[in-house]
Formats: structure tokens, C-alpha cells, sequence
């Protein structure tokens, strides 16, 4: 047990250092955009004695490290900065567009994990019979396929031919209307959740092949162990190690999916939010998205990891 905490003891300290790295990193190359926040704010007519006192008011003349200490002191207090002429709150857009990003990647992990992990273990426990050649054709065919190319194969056929599911509008809210926010929400999942599929598929499978060949499992299948039984209870668990691990991995990949398709069926997350903050030359927009996303990133894989510490137990010792 010592072992364990000390283990996530070490990812904990890592987290601020790497939260460190990831700010400095994103605000020093922002730093170099040749866009003026003053002329965004008051307007591209704005004279040069309204540009000159924008900037004496917020600082921009100041030196980089020392705007860069403001700004992590804000981000303590969770502000973000503001973007265009009436100084809207970039927290305020980050922490509304945030959550219906992490529904949509989390809506397309799960879809991927369960399906991949049902194909994945049938193709072990059906090696090189039929149904192990059919999925994996299955999990290449979905491997090949790009997160947007499929939106707008699913958009064309569900959407304009069919009619039966929406590609745009409002979203509508969980609790409130289930059935709207499935509907709406459906076909960007499967966007994401099938290239992750093809390949958590393959990763699966490969685990499990690996385990099945081991000794104990032979010696259990001697001793007269039902097969359900060594598979439920040993190699399931012992074959999940590398899957888990890589599947958290992916998590930061589907963020990074999810901003580009939301840009597709116009969801109002964090994709359509940098896509203003672009359209907009909202340089701190911009920047205040990409930091939420990374950080968000670390914070995932650190929990991934500690996950992967409890799954593993062979690792607490090391």
C-alpha cells in the first residue's frame, strides 16, 4: 500500500509541473500572432492615442514574462482573460462550450470501448475461425475510416436522404429532453467511436491471444476449470492492462476529434469556440481554449494512469 500512494504521490506532483509546462508553452506562441487584441476591441478605425491607452490599461506593452505572470495569477482565479469589443469572459464561454465537449468524446470512448471490447475477445476466443476473419476485416475497415469523412457519409444518409436524425440546431439539454440530445448527439459519437473501435479491436485481441497461450491458463483448463471461469476470472483482467492504458491515451485523440466534428454537425463546444475565436482573430479566446483542452488532457491521463496502477497490481511494487 506504501508503494501505491507513493506511485500517485509522484503523478500528483507531476501534474502542476506539467500544467506549468503546457501554459507557458501555448501563451509564449500566442504571444507571437501578429494580431492586436486593442484593434479587435475597439474597432479597426480605433486612432493611434485609443490603441496606445488599450494597451497602458491591460498591460500589453509590458515585458512577455511579466504579462505571462498576470495571466497565470488570473488563471489561478479561474479568469481566463476577455475577447471582442463588449470584453465577453473567455471562462465563461470555455465552461459552457467544455461540457458538451467532454459529453461528446465521453459518449464516443464508451460506444468504442464496449464494442471493441466484445469484438476483441470473441476474435481471441474464435482464433482464426470465421468470425475472427470477419472482424477483422470489421476493425480495418474502421481503422481506415476518417472521423470526418464518416460525419458526412452520416449526415448525407441519415440527414438529407432519410430525415431521420437532425445534422444541426440547438442542442437540447439531457435531463430536460433525452430523446432530442440522443438524437442530436448520436451520430458524432459514432463518428468518433468508430476509428477508435478498428483499432481498440485489434489491441484486444492481441491481448488476449497473448494471455490465452499462457502456461496458468493450460494448467487451468487441466485441472478442469470451466473456460468461462479462467477467462472471467484471469486472463480478462490480466488482458485488460494494455487496452486500459491505451484507451486512456486515446482519450486526448478523441478530444482533439471531437473539436473538428462539432465543427461538422455545429455542436457548441469547444471546437465551435476556437472556431470563433479564429474567425474572430480572438487571440485570447484562442489561447484560453487550448490551454483548457491540454489541461484537461494531463488531468485525464493522470487519472488514467493511477487507474492503471490499481488494474496492475504487478506495478505497485516498483
Amino acid at each position: 500500500m506504501n508503494n501505491f500512494l507513493r506511485l500517485i504521490g509522484r503523478r500528483l506532483i507531476a501534474l502542476p509541473i506539467m500544467a506549468l509546462g503546457v501554459t507557458v508553452l501555448v501563451f509564449f506562441l500566442m504571444s507571437f500572432s501578429k494580431i492586436d487584441p486593442a484593434y479587435n476591441a475597439l474597432g479597426e478605425s480605433a486612432t493611434p492615442e485609443a490603441v496606445a491607452r488599450y494597451h497602458e490599461e491591460h498591460g500589453l506593452d509590458d515585458p512577455l514574462p511579466v504579462r505571462y505572470v498576470r495571466y497565470m495569477g488570473g488563471l489561478l482565479h479561474g479568469d481566463l482573460g476577455t475577447y471582442g469589443a463588449a470584453s465577453y469572459s473567455v471562462g465563461e464561454r470555455v465552461s459552457k462550450a467544455l461540457p458538451v465537449t467532454m459529453q461528446l468524446t465521453f459518449m464516443g470512448l464508451v460506444m468504442g470501448a464496449i464494442i471493441s471490447f466484445v469484438l476483441g475477445v470473441l476474435a481471441a476466443l474464435y482464433r482464426d475461425s470465421w468470425p475472427d476473419q470477419v472482424i477483422r476485416v470489421l476493425s480495418i475497415a474502421g481503422l481506415a475510416t476518417p472521423s470526418f469523412w464518416l460525419a458526412v457519409l452520416m449526415i448525407l444518409l441519415f440527414s438529407t436522404f432519410l430525415h431521420l436524425l437532425p445534422a444541426s440546431g440547438p442542442l437540447p439539454d439531457l435531463f430536460a429532453n433525452p430523446g432530442g440530445y440522443m438524437a442530436r448527439m448520436i451520430m458524432p459519437a459514432v463518428a468518433l467511436a468508430v476509428p477508435l473501435t478498428g483499432q481498440m479491436t485489434r489491441i484486444v485481441r492481441t491481448a488476449m491471444v497473448e494471455e490465452l497461450d499462457r502456461d496458468y491458463v493450460k494448467t487451468a483448463k487441466g485441472a478442469g476449470l470451466p473456460q468461462a471461469v479462467v477467462v472471467g476470472r484471469n486472463v480478462l483482467r490480466n488482458a485488460l492492462i494494455t487496452p486500459v492504458t491505451t484507451l486512456g491515451l486515446k482519450i486526448g485523440y478523441l478530444m482533439g476529434g471531437a473539436v473538428v466534428i462539432e465543427t461538422i454537425f455545429n455542436i457548441p463546444g469547444m471546437g465551435m469556440a476556437i472556431l470563433e475565436g479564429i474567425q474572430g482573430n480572438e487571440t485570447s479566446l484562442v489561447q484560453g481554449v487550448v490551454i483548457v483542452v491540454a489541461l484537461s488532457f494531463i488531468i485525464i491521463n493522470i487519472v488514467v494512469d493511477m487507474l492503471y496502477l490499481l488494474i496492475n497490481p504487478r506495478i505497485r511494487t516498483v
